[in-house]
C-alpha cells in the first residue's frame, strides 16, 4: 500500500478538526450569551423575590364608640413582627377599591336559611361603591364560583335555584376565594362568608386555609347564619370556627342576624372596607423558614383601636 504523502496527511487532519473546532466555538458563544443574558435574568428574579416579600396590612381604626377615624399620619402607626419595630415602605388611607368573595353555604343544614342567606349577598352586593368587584361562590360538599369578579350588584340566576344538601366544605372554600383574590389587581381585599356551621367536609384544615387567606391578604367578615333551631353544639361550633377565620384575619364575626341588624351589618363591613388604612413593610427578618409571624400594630393615640391580621406564615424556600 503506497504511504500518504506529509501534505495529504495535513490537509485530512484540519478537515477533521474543523468540526471539532466548531463545536469548541458553539459552546464558547453558548455560554458568552447565556452569562450576558444572566445579570438581567438575575436582575428580574430578584424584583419578583422582593416584591413578594413585602407584608400587606389593611388596618381598621375605630374610637370608643366604634366610629371609624380617619386622616392619621404615618407617624401614628408602628408595626411589630415577633416583638420587633418594622420599617414601614407603604402607606396609603385615601378610598380605593376592593375585592371581595362572597361565599354562601348550601349545605344540608342551610334547608330553610337559603332565602335569608341570598338577602344577605343582596344586601352586601347592594352597598358596593361603583368601582368595587365582586365574585360569589357557593359550597357544600364542594366548591362552584357562580359569579365571577365584576361590578354587578345583582346575585346571578343560578344562585335562585341553589339548594341546601350535602356536606360544609368551609375550609376549601375560603382556600379557593383566596386563591382567586390573589390575582387580584386590588390591594383591599375580603371574603365574606356566610354560613351557619363549622367545617364537616374539605380537604384541608382550618389552620391552613386561613394561611391561604392571610397569604392573599384577605380580610375574613363571617356571618353566623345558626338559628335558635340549630343544636347547641353545633351552634357553638360554628361560632368558634367563623370567629376564628374573623379574629385572626383582621375581620369581624357577625352573630346570628336578621331583620335590621342584618342591613346594618353589611352596611358597616362595607364602610369598613372603604375606610381602612394600607400598611405595607418588609421584614427585617428574612429567614424563608416557613415559620408563623405574629403581628401586633400600635397607635401613637392610645385611646384608639386599631384591627388588623395577627400575623402570616413566613414563605418557605
Amino acid at each position: 500500500m503506497r504511504q500518504m504523502s506529509s501534505d495529504t496527511l495535513r490537509k485530512k487532519s484540519l478537515l477533521l478538526l474543523f468540526p471539532a473546532l466548531a463545536a469548541v466555538w458553539l459552546c464558547v458563544y453558548t455560554v458568552t450569551a447565556t452569562r450576558a443574558q444572566q445579570p438581567q435574568q438575575d436582575e428580574d428574579d430578584e424584583v419578583v423575590r422582593v416584591e413578594s416579600d413585602l407584608v400587606v396590612l389593611n388596618v381598621t381604626v375605630t374610637d370608643k364608640q366604634g366610629q371609624f377615624v380617619g386622616k392619621l399620619p404615618r407617624s401614628e402607626f408602628k408595626v411589630f413582627e415577633d416583638g420587633r419595630e418594622q420599617p414601614i415602605n407603604t402607606f396609603l388611607l385615601e378610598e380605593t377599591p376592593f375585592a371581595a368573595a362572597i361565599l354562601i353555604d348550601t349545605s344540608g343544614s342551610m334547608d330553610g336559611r337559603m332565602t335569608l342567606a341570598r338577602a344577605a349577598a343582596i344586601r352586601f352586593l347592594d352597598g358596593l361603591r361603583e368601582d368595587d368587584v365582586a365574585a360569589v361562590y357557593n359550597f357544600d360538599s364542594k366548591v362552584e364560583q357562580v359569579q365571577d369578579f365584576s361590578h354587578g350588584r345583582d346575585l346571578p340566576p343560578t344562585t335562585y335555584g341553589l339548594k341546601a344538601r350535602g356536606m360544609t366544605a368551609l375550609n376549601d372554600a375560603v382556600a379557593r376565594a383566596a386563591a382567586d383574590l390573589s390575582k387580584r389587581p386590588e390591594k383591599r381585599r375580603a371574603i365574606v362568608v356566610i354560613s351557619d356551621g363549622a367545617d364537616t367536609h374539605s380537604r384541608i384544615s382550618q389552620d391552613k386555609a386561613l394561611d391561604h387567606a392571610l397569604a392573599a391578604g384577605a380580610t375574613i367578615y363571617a356571618v353566623d347564619m345558626a338559628g335558635n333551631e340549630t343544636p347547641v353544639a353545633s351552634r357553638v361550633a360554628s361560632a368558634s370556627a367563623l370567629k376564628n377565620f374573623a379574629a385572626k384575619s383582621g375581620g369581624r364575626y357577625v352573630p346570628t342576624p336578621g331583620g335590621q341588624a342584618l342591613s346594618d351589618a353589611f352596611e358597616a363591613i362595607v364602610a369598613e372596607l372603604s375606610n381602612q388604612y394600607t400598611i405595607g413593610y418588609r421584614p427585617t427578618n428574612r429567614a424563608r423558614d416557613g415559620r408563623w409571624r405574629s403581628i401586633e400594630l400600635k397607635l401613637a393615640r392610645t385611646e384608639l383601636e386599631a384591627r388588623t391580621r395577627k400575623g402570616y406564615k413566613a414563605p418557605k424556600s
